[in-house]
């Protein structure tokens, strides 16, 4: 998961996608229902790249293939902390991300930003 880890760290959005599995499953911490597949999910993670302040990972705890990446960022003045919650599959590659934020005001700031994202991110995903 160092990859994708670096991959973060550095901004570097087409590396992020690399790490991600044709079948992944993107699971929001603002929205109901999982997004399927590695287009729509790296569309997103893009997304958040550009609303994400001062992103930073704090901890990396792994057990096999799943791994939790703690972090903290902010938007809009508003302090995020959270974490990524990765399996790998046989072949290594992240074919589930759950991501959980908090505290409310962060979840909420999160929301508006990734809403303001929406129609950009549906046209880079369909782009593919």
């Amino acid at each position: 998961m160092n990859a994708f880890r670096k991959a973060v760290e550095a901004r570097d959005t087409e590396a992020m996608a690399a790490c991600l599995a044709d079948d992944v499953v993107f699971t929001s911490p603002v929205a109901f229902a999982p997004y399927p597949g590695k287009a729509l999910t790296a569309a997103i993670l893009r997304g958040v790249m550009r609303v994400f302040e001062n992103f930073r990972y704090e901890r990396e705890i792994v057990d096999g293939e799943n791994h939790a990446l703690v972090f903290r960022t902010e938007i809009g003045g508003k302090e995020i902390q959270g974490c990524d919650f990765l399996h790998l599959n046989a072949d290594g590659l992240i074919d589930e991300f759950t991501v959980m934020v908090r505290p409310l005001s962060g979840a909420q700031a999160l929301s508006a930003a990734m809403a303001a994202q929406f129609e950009q991110i549906k046209a880079e995903a369909i782009a593919g």
